[in-house]
């Protein structure tokens, strides 16, 4: 939304100056985006008087000029046909800008004369493309500024252009008079009064109008009038001068007077050509096919629904959005039908965005226009055009009625401080909406009709905020609600899962964060894939299903990175998994996944492919961080999508897993894309036991002061027995005083025969009471025995 300053002050009676305005514009909430001020760039510029002009010596086009300013005579050198002895011009000294040759002028020698300056023409100065000589004043003093001479004499080339940017809840603001409104409301001047006197009807008027009873919802009320006898030809030079500076093209009076009204009024109107007009005009819903060529030249064809004004002969005008060229105004133009109406803003976006069709009248309705102003702003339109082209009105013709949109709201004093902030007394909040139009019946305001926006008590709470300037909130720290230390904020599963994300970062992880929402093919590889976790209306068939865990996430984001040649990774993710689409069916995961080599090839051969044990590693150090017991049995029985012989499950007991880590099976691989093989760990931080003392302070580091006793044994199997069940044996023989059992060794073959193998294993007794004396360890080393040969048949070597 543009405007001009004088415009402005032809409704608001201020001495501010522009900034002021713009910044009262942006802290009511009308943003100014840029503000155009020719005056700032023509401030340096002088007038002198041209005392004496002769011929160059060595020039026939060029005059050597004795040019009379406020720092004396100055010699210029000037080319200008219209450069002669007597003239009043305008100088620019040197080190003054000219922006129209995007120059600094400064002192030079022209074919061996200095010149001290430079005498402009209109184009040099931006004021227009007149260039054919430099500038002839009338009148001026000699050292007057050139801008104080326009203010004076031609004030529309030195009027500041300001251009805000209007929300969609204000379309009061897209006309100067609303704009107008706020600034006085604030208190940078007052608004002028606006009287409109109705135009009485001279004859009856020839053109009926009529709105179809289907129609009535997208249009409720239709007015006009013929005006005959009207001469259109250019309109006077301060609307031209108004219009160009907002950008708009002038074309003749009566369309200049429409563009006016919609720029001041914020109301749009059309004028037909009343001879052009066939009969009635009816305002009805389009049957779908019609086409029209509108003034802008473009043929368009209307779709059913679609509201049109039509005559005898067919549409003649796009509802609310533009006129026909069939019935356009021209030059020759005598009689004319004057149209104001008020339309659905629903109705006309969706016929201009069907249409493709974007107008500053499309612009206003389908934002909300003042239905109360629908038949003053004809008649002040009417006025208007009698002014500028003359003629006669008729009666004015109404089908329809104008809508009533009355509406008042409670207006709660004390509210302003609950909702806001803000200390306003009671007078001021009423002044306040009265002086923005709204009307107080004791604690009832009445919303003006130009404002659709207030819908209810705390709208009004922001208009009485915003005229007072948000910026006058001052910062208030928040009340404790209890005394002493505040609890703590995070939830131990909130601080868990934190821990985790540190922990995962911390050993060299990247954290990934992908949809809840996968394909079926892939939720079905994770044990998903179901109707139960199906989404109803998904966004694409890539995202069908909530995803049953995070694996398909990571393997999908390894996968894209493999193929842009990104072989090594190690992602991690925390979030929910989901196994149902019912409040408490997810549960948190913490998943990581290692692909490629450990690091990059080296001359010392560090680098290795991953195996199980690096993920093992990294699983037991998330765990360990977020609290999980020290001691846990590592399982078999893991789903599907693992390695059947080379996983892991970190369990408490046979129901209590708190996490699998391992190999993932090749089959979950190539149907993922990812070149692997694969690690992954997947831990469920819920499932860690709770503290039984919650606390902020570590507890007492528990370290027996005995010795510790390590005994090696090892023992003949079959060739098919884990080695993790013989460990697990082990460790179950005195959960008390066994600390650790660790495999050292393995060896098959040779003379154990076929089909048998030997695994060695050291186990670690920590005593906490008294001492381990001979008898004790040989007790324990029994038990060990007697356990494994139990859990895998096998004997102890000799």
């Amino acid at each position: 939304m543009k405007f001009t300053l004088s415009w402005l002050k032809d409704h608001l009676d201020t001495t501010a100056t522009v900034d002021a305005i713009a910044e009262a514009l942006t802290d009511l909430g009308l943003e100014v985006e840029e503000v155009t001020n020719p005056a700032a760039r023509l401030a340096d510029f002088t007038i002198g008087r041209v005392l004496k002009a002769e011929p160059h010596p060595d020039a026939d086009r060029l005059r050597v000029c004795q040019v009379l300013t406020d720092a004396g005579e100055t010699q210029i050198i000037c080319g200008a046909p219209n450069a002669r002895e007597g003239i009043t011009v305008v100088v620019a000294k040197p080190g003054v800008y000219v922006p129209g040759i995007d120059t600094t002028i400064g002192v030079g020698k022209i074919r061996g004369i200095e010149s001290h300056g430079m005498m402009c023409s209109e184009r040099e100065m931006e004021l227009s493309d007149e260039h054919d000589g430099i500038i002839e004043l009338p009148s001026g003093e000699v050292g007057e500024r050139f801008i104080d001479w326009l203010a004076d004499n031609d004030p529309a080339k030195v009027d500041p252009v300001i251009e805000i940017a209007i929300t969609p809840n204000r379309p009061d603001a897209l006309g100067v008079r609303g704009i107008a409104r706020d600034l006085a409301a604030r208190g940078l001047g007052k608004l002028k009064p606006q009287a409109v006197v109705p135009v009485p009807g001279a004859f009856p008027c020839p053109i009926a109008v009529s709105i179809d009873a289907d129609t009535a919802d997208g249009c409720p009320v239709f007015a006009g009038r013929v005006i005959r006898g009207a001469k259109n030809g250019p309109s006077p030079q301060w609307l031209q001068d108004q219009l160009r500076a907002i950008g708009l093209r002038p074309i003749s009076a009566l369309v200049d007077v429409t563009n006016f009204f919609t720029y001041d009024q914020n109301r749009p109107l059309h004028v037909f050509d009343a001879d052009k007009v066939k009969g009635s005009l009816r305002i009805h819903r389009a049957a779908g096919g019609e086409t029209l060529v509108a003034l802008d030249d473009k043929t368009y064809t209307f779709q059913p629904g679609m509201i049109v004004i039509s005559d005898e002969t067919g549409p003649e005008s796009i509802a609310g959005i533009m006129g026909g060229d069939p019935t356009g105004v021209t030059e020759d133009t005598v009689n004319v039908f004057l149209e104001s109406a008020f339309w659905d803003n629903v109705q006309i976006a969706l016929a201009g965005r069907a249409l493709r069709i974007n107008s500053d009248a499309r612009y206003r309705f389908e934002r909300g226009v003042d239905p109360e102003y629908t038949i003053p702003g004809l008649e002040a339109a009417t006025q208007m055009i009698l002014d500028l082209c003359g003629g006669e009105a008729s009666e004015v013709v109404v089908a329809g009625a104008v809508p009533d949109h009355a509406r008042a709201y409670r207006l709660d004093y004390a509210r302003v401080q609950s909702l806001v902030g803000m200390d306003i007394g009671e007078s001021q909040q009423r002044q306040t909406l009265t002086a923005l139009g709204f009307r107080l019946e004791g604690s009832m305001a009445h919303v003006p009709s130009w404002r659709p926006d207030i819908l209810g008590e705390a709208d009004l709470v922001e208009e009485i905020a915003r005229i007072a300037s948000l910026t006058l909130l001052q910062g208030q720290p928040l009340p404790r609600l209890t005394p002493g230390v505040p609890k703590a904020v995070m939830t131990p599963r909130q601080r868990r899962e934190g821990m985790a994300r540190r922990t995962c970062a911390a050993l060299g992880y990247n954290e990934c964060v992908s949809y809840s929402f996968i394909d079926k093919a892939a939720a079905a590889l994770f044990g998903g894939g179901n109707d139960a976790t199906m989404l109803e209306n998904p966004i694409s068939s890539e995202m069908s299903h909530m995803r049953p865990s995070l694996l398909p996430g990571l393997l999908q984001a390894a996968a894209r990175n493999q193929a842009r040649g990104f072989m090594d990774l190690a992602l991690f993710e925390v979030g929910p998994a989901f196994d149902g689409g019912e409040p408490g069916e997810q549960h948190n995961l913490v998943t990581g996944l290692l692909v490629g080599r450990t690091g990059p090839k080296d001359v010392h051969g560090g680098s290795r492919p991953v195996d199980v044990f690096d993920v093992k590693a990294d699983a037991e150090a998330v765990l360990a961080a977020i609290g999980a017991p020290a001691k846990v049995q590592i399982l078999r029985g893991a789903p599907g999508w693992w390695h059947p012989g080379r996983h892991g499950m970190i369990c408490l007991g046979p129901k209590k897993v708190l996490g699998i880590f391992g190999e993932l099976h090749p089959k979950v691989l190539k149907a993922m894309d990812v070149k692997g093989p694969a690690m992954a760990f997947v831990l469920w931080p819920d499932e860690v036991p709770e503290p039984r003392k919650a606390g902020a302070t570590r507890p007492a580091l528990d370290i027996s002061d005995l010795q510790a006793v390590e005994r090696d044994f090892a023992f003949v199997v079959d060739a098919g027995v884990e080695a993790l069940t013989l460990v697990n044996a082990a460790a179950g023989a005195d959960k008390a005083l066994i600390e650790d059992v660790r495999v050292f060794d393995e060896f098959v073959g040779g003379s154990l025969g076929d089909g048998k193998k030997s695994i060695a294993v050291t186990v670690r007794l920590q005593p906490r009471e008294a001492t381990l004396k001979d008898t004790d360890i040989e007790a324990v080393s029994a038990k060990i025995v007697e356990k494994v040969q139990k859990a895998t048949g096998g004997t102890l070597r000799g």
